[in-house]
Order: C-alpha cells, then structure tokens, then sequence
C-alpha cells in the first residue's frame, strides 16, 4: 500500500527491525483479517482465534521486555503497529489496545509475579487485556467512578459497573479502576488487575451497538461482590491509581494520534484513486480544480499530522512527551482527522454513503476519535493548564 503523503522517514524510526516489523505486521492483516471484515462486523466482534495467531505471529506485546517473554521492543514498534492497522481498516481487532495501553501498565507497575505471569500470557494471546474505567454515570472525570474495592481478608471485594469497554466481548485480563477508599478523591483509587476466567460474580454485559467500529467488542461488565485476592492490587499500595492513569494517558493518547494519520493516508489512497476513475460531464473528477484543491487542503492537514506525531513519538521515546503535548495530538489530529475524512466522502459523491465503499466505513469509525481516550473538550483544558 503506497504512502500518498511521502513525509521522509524519521531516523528514530527507520531501524531495519522495525521495517521488518512493520511488513509482517502487514501481510498478517491482509492474510488473517482483510478476507473476514465483513463477517467480524455483522458479528460485532473478531474470532478469539485472531489473538492466538496473532501471538503466534509475534505481533502481541512487542514492547514487552524479553525478560517477561516479549520482545523487547519499544514505541517504535509499537507505532508502525497502530500505523498499519489503520492504513488497513482493521481497527477492530482491539490489539492495539492489548499491545501499547494494556501492556505497559503491567511492566511499569506490576509485581515481579505479576511480571513473570501475566506478561507472557498477553504475548501468546491466551490472555486478552481490556482497562475498565468509564462507567455509566462517569466517562472523562474519573473521580466520578463509582466502583468500590473494599478489603475481605486477604484481598478485595470489588462491586460495580463499566461501560464502554473495549475487548469487553473478550477480554480475560481486566485492569479494574476501583475505589479503594472513596473518601480520598483521587487519592483514593486503585488498579486491580482481574483475571476472569471463571471468576464468580464476574459478567459481561450485551456487546453494545455502536455506531461505528462494528467489529470492535465493546461491551458493559458488572462486578457483583467480585472476590480477588490481594495480590491482584497493581503496584506496590492502595491509592496509586490515579497516578498510573496520568502517566499511561499520554501514550495512548499519542495512539489516538498515529490511528488517525493512518486513517488520512487510506482515504486520500482511495479518494484519490476514485476521483481519477469517476468521471463528470465526460471528464475524470480529478481534472476539476474544486477536486484538485480540496485533495491539496487534505494532503497537507494530513502531512501536518503525521509530522507532529513524528514529533510526538520521539518525545515519548526519549521520555519528554508531557500531558500538554499528547492532548494537542489527540485533539488536533482527530478533529482533522473527521475532516478529511468527511471531505473525501464529499468527494465520492452518493457512493461516499454507501457501505461497500472503504471511505463510508472510515467517516462512521472516525467519529469516536474525538471522543475515547479523554474527550477532546476535557484535552483542551488540560492543554490550557500549562498556558
């Protein structure tokens, strides 16, 4: 699949391991996932077999440090992995989730045990990581939560309910944002991590009915007196919650940022090679200037985007990416994102609303890239609190 932007290769990013990478991460989705997008999206979720190939593969966790059965990579790999799912329109597959949000939680803040346990499992696929957080009465003010982890014993009784929940279909390996002592505010919440394989009390809800996204398995779970013992705590003490939310943020907000410059170059790959095959009044559509300018306003937003991730990527590789930078990127590039998109649709015409065309799908999954990962509105205030 050709670029259409050309923005010259960054040298943090050109490493022969990672364009290797990047290339088997390619034919993997062409092979495993492109001939089944159809029936996953009827379905509203992919086969559990996919996480299985795909840790087969070596493309489960690739930043995971060798030392826990990863392959010790970092961003980088990470990046071209998100890049090449979206260029692809295989968003549905939540491992990009698994790989870059769920991951990095458990190899920053886990115990050892922890470490040696569950991180191999998250590489071969056999374990499914989801994070719970939004809930029904509370999406970006994550003081909102309701959900209690009260101390039993030797561990906690969580009891609560989250919605929104990507990987929620499927999910066995659950990061749990609960309240730990609720009259502390912020300073109150914990991460658990619950490994629900026969866990009672534990239930999943109806795969919700979203609007775009289809194949993604986002779902509602309820923790009903959930016993887990003490050593599901994520990190070394109670209250550390909120802190390892901030720190893990930026990143997936970054990844936010990489999904939707991919998502740019395949609708400008398939509006440009429409509008070169679509012809008005006996002439292609690409030879008229309001076609020509509008692709010329889309490429450069697009080319903008991707260099301000370049930007982005490096920072956070070499640990400098604030809070501040990462909700710019998320913000600014899925607000363009929407709008190019939303043009290129323009530009097919009645066929852009049709649903066998590839961009009809883009401009339906575009939509919630403004609103996941912390609301573009809740990114500009925290963009203002560093003026």
């Amino acid at each position: 699949m050709q670029d259409p932007l050309n923005v010259p290769k960054p040298a943090w990013l050109d490493r022969e391991d990672v364009n290797i990478f990047s290339e088997a991460i390619a034919g993997f989705l062409d092979k495993e996932c492109a001939p089944n997008a159809e029936r996953w999206e009827a379905a509203g979720i992919v086969d559990r077999e996919l996480w299985y190939k795909g840790g087969e593969a070596g493309l489960l966790v690739p930043s995971c440090p060798e030392e826990y059965g990863g392959a010790g990579g970092d961003w980088r790999h990470d990046y071209v992995f998100h890049m090449q799912a979206s260029m692809r329109g295989t968003g549905g597959w939540g491992a990009s989730l698994h790989n870059s949000i769920i991951g990095p939680y458990i190899w920053h803040y886990g115990s050892e045990e922890q470490k040696h346990r569950i991180l191999p499992q998250m590489v071969s696929g056999e374990l499914v990581g989801a994070i719970a957080m939004s809930e029904p009465g509370a999406g970006s003010d994550l003081q909102a939560i309701k959900t209690t982890a009260v101390k039993d014993g030797n561990g906690y009784r969580i009891n609560g309910a989250k919605t929104f929940i990507t990987n929620g279909g499927t999910a066995n390996l659950i990061i749990v944002v609960a309240k730990t002592d609720a009259s502390k505010g912020y300073d109150g919440t914990s991460l658990f991590l619950v490994e629900t394989d026969g866990l009672e009390g534990f239930r999943r809800g109806k795969l919700l009915d979203k609007v775009g996204l289809k194949s993604q398995d986002t779902a509602e779970l309820f923790f009903d007196n959930v016993w887990v013992p003490a050593s599901a705590l994520l990190g070394p003490e109670e209250g550390q919650g909120f802190i390892q939310l901030m720190q893990q943020l930026p990143q997936e907000r970054l990844q936010i940022a990489v999904q939707g410059v991919g998502v740019m170059k395949r609708a400008l790959i398939e509006t440009i090679a429409y509008v070169k095959e679509r012809e008005a009044f006996g002439r292609p559509i690409i030879k008229f200037q309001n076609t020509q300018f509008k692709l010329a306003e889309c490429k450069t937003k697009a080319t903008l985007a991707e260099v301000f991730v370049h930007h982005c990527s490096e920072r956070l590789l070499n640990g400098t990416l604030d809070v501040s930078t990462a909700s710019m990127a998320k913000y600014w590039v899925s607000d363009v994102q929407n709008e190019v998109v939303d043009e290129c649709v323009q530009l097919h015409g009645g066929y852009g609303f049709m649903n066998e065309y590839p961009i009809a799908k883009m401009w339906r999954d575009s939509r919630v890239q403004r609103i996941y990962g912390g609301t573009n509105e809740i990114m500009k205030l925290l963009i203002a609190r560093s003026l």
